[in-house]
């Protein structure tokens, strides 16, 4: 398995993202005016990245929709009330991973496992079949964690947020998600070898 990224509070962007992140709060600026184009194009653009995120938190399409619409109706809704204080991307998903949490616990279903692939792992080879299945071990080890602790992957190695984001996102203390992130990283190195023997660069 390739190492996993060094932590840090800022996450690493292309240049192309600042802009991305300008045109996201031109966007939202007018929603807040009640644009019901720009919400579109909001909801266009969000609808995928939501969808995986939520997919893999409650393992049910029909809940990961749901959660969905309720979360851009939030948007739609508190979007006056927006002052800038994190990108929109931080925001938005802080309004997701919160529905989502309160539709799991009406549902008596917080402990409900996570299934993801941790994409931005470099864990290619020159063997089609064995970059599959090194695939497949990760998720196998991803499926051993604590639900905060995938969590804390996935929204740093997928999502892109840095630690602070993510520490509002979760609303917790930032020294909390590098812990998470901490312990996640160390179990991880330490069971993949015993899923599938030893993995290059799975060191613990």
């Amino acid at each position: 398995m390739g190492e996993l990224p060094d932590d840090d509070d800022t996450a690493v962007r292309a240049p192309s993202a600042a802009a991305a992140d300008e045109q996201e709060l031109q966007l939202l600026r007018r929603v807040a005016g009640g644009d019901r184009q720009a919400f579109q194009a909001l909801y266009v653009g969000y609808h995928r990245r939501l969808a995986r995120f939520l997919t893999r938190l409650t393992r049910r399409y029909d809940l990961a929709e749901e959660i969905i619409n309720d979360t851009l109706w939030v948007v739609w809704c508190k979007a006056p009330e927006f002052r800038g204080d994190s990108r929109v991307s931080t925001w938005i998903m802080g309004i997701a991973y919160r529905r989502a949490l309160k539709t799991l616990k009406r549902l008596h279903a917080v402990t409900t496992p996570l299934d993801f692939a941790l994409d931005a792992v470099q864990m290619t080879t020159d063997e089609p079949q064995r970059t599959a299945e090194l695939h497949e071990l990760l998720d196998q080890g991803l499926g051993q964690l604590p639900p905060e602790q995938r969590m804390v992957l996935e929204l740093t190695y997928y999502l892109g947020h840095s630690c602070a984001e993510i520490a509002t996102i979760m609303e917790c203390p930032v020294n909390t998600v590098k812990t998470r992130m901490f312990h996640a990283r160390r179990k991880l190195r330490e069971v993949l070898p015993h899923l599938g023997g030893s993995q290059p660069g799975a060191h613990a």
